[in-house]
C-alpha cells in the first residue's frame, strides 16, 4: 500500500490537508480568544449600565452582575474621568495587561499561543473600546482559567473536524487518482509486459486512448516506439536470414573463384599476346571477387574481443605499420611517414590500434594510387588533458559524397569502386571498444584526415 502511487498520494494528501488545517487553526484560536474577551467586555459594560441607571446597588446584585460577566472589576472612562463602576476582591495580583483596541494579527496570535502554553491560572487586565462609543475605554480584570478552557475546547473541536475533513478529502482524492491516473498507468504497464513477451506480434502494440493529455502523449510515444521496434525486429530477422544466405553463397563462391584463380596463373604464362594482355584484367577481377567474399565472411563471423588495455609507446606501433606496409610503397608514387612523438605513451590494445591505423593507411594508399599521381601519407599524434589523438592524413582526392554519407557503414561506405566499406566499419568498432571515436576530420581536393580519439578517462561512448 505505502509503495504504490495511490497509497503515497493518500498519505501526502492527508499530511498536506492537516498542515493546511494547522495553519488555519492558529489564527482561528487567536480570533476565538479575541471574540471571547470582547464578549466579556460587552457583558461588563452592560453590568456597568445598571449602576449608571441606579447609583445605589446592593452588594448581592453587584456580585451577581460581576459573576455573570465573569470579571472581578469594571472600570469605565467617560468624559476623561476614570470610574470604578463595579468591583470585587481580586484573589491574585494582575499578571498581564492586554489592549484590544487596535491589536495586530501577530500580537493576537502570540498572546493566544502564550495563553495555551501557560497552564497556571492568572489574573489579567483587558482594555477595550466600549460598545456604541459609550465612553473612551472600558477596563476589566478576569481569570485566565475559563478563557483557556474555552480555547482548548474550541481548538479540540477544530482539530477533530480538520482530521475528519482531511481523511475524507484524502479518500476522495485517492479514489480519483486511482480512476484517473493509476488504472491507465497500470494498463500501460500491462501492455508493455505483453509486448515484451512477444515484440514481433503487432497485436501487442498499444492503442492510445487515455483522456489525460500527459498519459495520452506517453501512450502515443510508446505506440510509435513499439511500431518502430516491431518493424526493426522483422527487418533484423529478414537481414539475419539474408546474411546466412549470403555467407553460404560467399563461401561457395570463394571456393569457385579460388579454383579460377589457379587457372589464371597458367593463363598468364601463355605466349598468346591477346591472352597476355587480357589475363591481368581477369586476375584483378577474380582477386577483387575473392577479397569481397573473404571480407563478407570475416565481417559476418566477427566477434571482436574486448581490448586489453596496456601502456604502450605509440611510435612503436606506428613503426610496425610502416614496416608492414613498406613493400607496397616500393613504387615511389606514395610516401609514408610518421610524425608521432617518441615519448608518447597511450593506454590501448596494441594489436587493435595496429589494425585500425593499418586500415586507414591502406585506404589512403589506394585512394592516392587511383589518381595516378604522387602523394604522401602522414601519421601524426597529439594529446590534451582529456584524450590522445592519432591522425592519418593523406594528399589524395578526398572522399566522394556517397562515401561521406555512409561512412563507417558496412557494404555502403566504400570510397573506391568495388570497395565494401568493411575496413572502416571494423576500425570504428575497434575504437569504440576503447571508449573512443574514429571520425573524419577533413576531406576535399587537398586530401583527407581521419582522427582516432582515445580517452584518458573511462571513455566517452
Amino acid at each position: 500500500m505505502l509503495n504504490t502511487l495511490s497509497g503515497r498520494f493518500l498519505i501526502l494528501t492527508t499530511v498536506f490537508v492537516l498542515l493546511a488545517e494547522v495553519l488555519i487553526f492558529v489564527p482561528s484560536v487567536a480570533t476565538f480568544r479575541q471574540d471571547y474577551l470582547h464578549d466579556r467586555l460587552e457583558r461588563a459594560q452592560i453590568a456597568s449600565l445598571a449602576l449608571l441607571a441606579d447609583d445605589m446597588l446592593d452588594m448581592d446584585l453587584e456580585k451577581e452582575l460581576l459573576e455573570n460577566a465573569e470579571v472581578f472589576n469594571v472600570v469605565l472612562r467617560r468624559d476623561e474621568v476614570r470610574q470604578l463602576m463595579l468591583s470585587s476582591p481580586i484573589p491574585h495580583p494582575i499578571a498581564k495587561t492586554f489592549d484590544l483596541r487596535d491589536p495586530g494579527a501577530l500580537v493576537l496570535i502570540r498572546d493566544a499561543l502564550v495563553l495555551l502554553m501557560e497552564p497556571k491560572n492568572e489574573i489579567i487586565r483587558v482594555i477595550g473600546a466600549p460598545v456604541r462609543d459609550a465612553g473612551l475605554l472600558i477596563e476589566i480584570t478576569m481569570e485566565t482559567k475559563n478563557l483557556r478552557n474555552a480555547m482548548l475546547d474550541y481548538g479540540l473541536r477544530v482539530l477533530v473536524m480538520s482530521a475528519v475533513m482531511s481523511v475524507l478529502t484524502a479518500i476522495l482524492l485517492f479514489l480519483a487518482v486511482r480512476a484517473i491516473l493509476v488504472k491507465p498507468i497500470k494498463g500501460v504497464v500491462r501492455n508493455m509486459q505483453r509486448y515484451a513477451a512477444a515484440p514481433e506480434d503487432a497485436h501487442g502494440i498499444i492503442t492510445p486512448k487515455a483522456g489525460v493529455r500527459e498519459l495520452r502523449e506517453a501512450e502515443e510515444a510508446l505506440h510509435s516506439l513499439q511500431t518502430d521496434l516491431t518493424q526493426a525486429l522483422r527487418q533484423k530477422e529478414r537481414m539475419a536470414q539474408l546474411g546466412g544466405a549470403v555467407a553460404r553463397v560467399s563461401h561457395d563462391l570463394r571456393n569457385i573463384l579460388a579454383s579460377a584463380q589457379l587457372f589464371t596463373d597458367r593463363i598468364e604464362a601463355s605466349e598468346d599476346p591477346l591472352v597476355r594482355r587480357l589475363a591481368p584484367k581477369l586476375v584483378n577481377s577474380i582477386t577483387r571477387a575473392v577479397s569481397l567474399c573473404e571480407s563478407t565472411l570475416a565481417f559476418g563471423r566477427a566477434e571482436e574481443p574486448a581490448p586489453v588495455l596496456t601502456r604502450m609507446r605509440l611510435c612503436a606501433v606506428v613503426q610496425d605499420v610502416i614496416d608492414s606496409e613498406g613493400p607496397t610503397f616500393e613504387g615511389g608514387q606514395v610516401a609514408l611517414s610518421s610524425d608521432v612523438g617518441a615519448d608518447m605513451v597511450v593506454l590501448a590494445d596494441p594489436d587493435q590500434i595496429f589494425r585500425v591505423i593499418l586500415n586507414l593507411v591502406r585506404n589512403a594508399h589506394q585512394a592516392i594510387l587511383g589518381t595516378g599521381q604522387e602523394g604522401t601519407i602522414t601519421i601524426g599524434s597529439s594529446e590534451d588533458d582529456e584524450a590522445w589523438r592519432i591522425t592519418v592524413a593523406d594528399t589524395g582526392p578526398g572522399l566522394p559524397p556517397k562515401a561521406r554519407e555512409h561512412l563507417f557503414k558496412p557494404f555502403q561506405g566504400g570510397a573506391r569502386k568495388g570497395g565494401t566499406g568493411l575496413g572502416l566499419a571494423i576500425a570504428s568498432e575497434l575504437v569504440r571498444g576503447h571508449g573512443g571515436a574514429l571520425c573524419l576530420k577533413q576531406t576535399g581536393s587537398t586530401g583527407t584526415v581521419f582522427e582516432i580519439r582515445l580517452p584518458k578517462g573511462e571513455g566517452d561512448i
